[in-house]
């Protein structure tokens, strides 16, 4: 069974997540797909690295991981970020992915 997803890539040991991240907002939460990404609004602002570290403990949330197991591998100053996640696999991952975003506008 192929899964084919754009925001979601198999890699040795884990997938690469892609986010488009939206800091300072109310919450921290997903709200759907942005092109070929997750949208993911982050309640903390994008001031010393503090939206990246909330993403990332959200991902790591969400995905049922440790913190240490999600790294920013790209965009780490942009909107756009591509993630590591280590330790899931693909199916696994879209699993839990598509059951979040299950009902959500965009989705």
């Amino acid at each position: 069974m192929t899964i084919e997803r754009a925001e979601l890539t198999a890699t040795d040991g884990g997938v690469m997540l892609s986010v488009h991240a939206q800091p300072g907002a109310r919450r921290t939460e997903i709200v759907g797909r942005h092109g070929d990404a997750v949208k993911i609004r982050v309640a903390a602002p994008a001031v010393d690295d503090r939206a990246n570290e909330a993403l990332v403990a959200f991902v790591a949330e969400v995905f049922g991981l440790r913190s240490s197991a999600v790294s920013i591998r790209s965009g780490g100053s942009s909107r756009h970020k591509r993630l590591r996640l280590e330790g899931i696999e693909l199916t696994a991952a879209t699993a839990i992915l598509d059951h979040r975003l299950r009902g959500l506008p965009g989705a």
